[in-house]
């Protein structure tokens, strides 16, 4: 996989994280410096923990799969890429109490946000790709990605957070697609 196809995939994932970033900035939840260090560092942190860790149980079952990994990873990342369309369409907020930079809160934000890279760490091993270079790339987007969310989350949040989840979703679904029809028409 390439760079421009990874920082795609890393753009595309990140989106969850600044939706919600872009959400905890306008609510003024995390106004301090410290609380919006710890939010960034948290989404980038699971950001490049979950593709290693789908990666590594992806690389069990690769070989069981190999005649049809091509439409496992597509059908992996068009599932999370539709899924992050269908919410973007949703006009449901959620929000919750306390701090979200820190505890239980702070934790469930970072799984929520996280768990698309899981896919696609899986997708990376169905690939026979390396996982450790594109897993530290997304990470890196994302905590970049989440901070500017939480700092232009009291202007803009209402304005783009749908759209930008909704960008995500269709770059997620185009990669995977491009992963399929380059192993079809090959």
């Amino acid at each position: 996989m390439g760079l421009l196809e990874t920082l795609l995939i890393a753009i595309g994932l990140a989106m969850d994280a600044f939706a919600v970033s872009l959400g905890i900035g306008t609510s003024g939840r995390a106004s301090t410096a410290g609380a919006k260090s710890r939010l960034a560092l948290g989404f980038g942190f699971f950001q490049f923990a979950m593709p290693l860790a789908g990666w590594l149980a992806g690389s069990r079952i690769a070989a069981l799969i190999s005649g049809f990994d091509h439409w496992v990873a597509f059908g992996l990342l068009g599932f999370v890429g539709g899924r992050m369309l269908w919410s973007s369409c949703q006009t449901e907020v959620e929000t919750h109490a306390g701090d979200p930079s820190r505890g239980r809160v702070w934790l469930i934000l970072c799984l929520a946000t996280s768990i698309d890279a899981l896919a696609v760490g899986l997708s990376l091993a169905m690939l026979h790709s390396s996982v450790l270079q594109p897993a530290a790339i997304i990470g890196v987007v994302t905590a970049g990605i989440s901070l500017i969310g939480l700092l232009l989350g009291a202007r803009l949040g209402a304005l783009i957070g749908k759209r930008a989840e909704a960008v995500g979703g269709l770059v997620l679904v185009g990669i995977g697609l491009r992963i399929l029809l380059g192993h079809l028409l090959s």
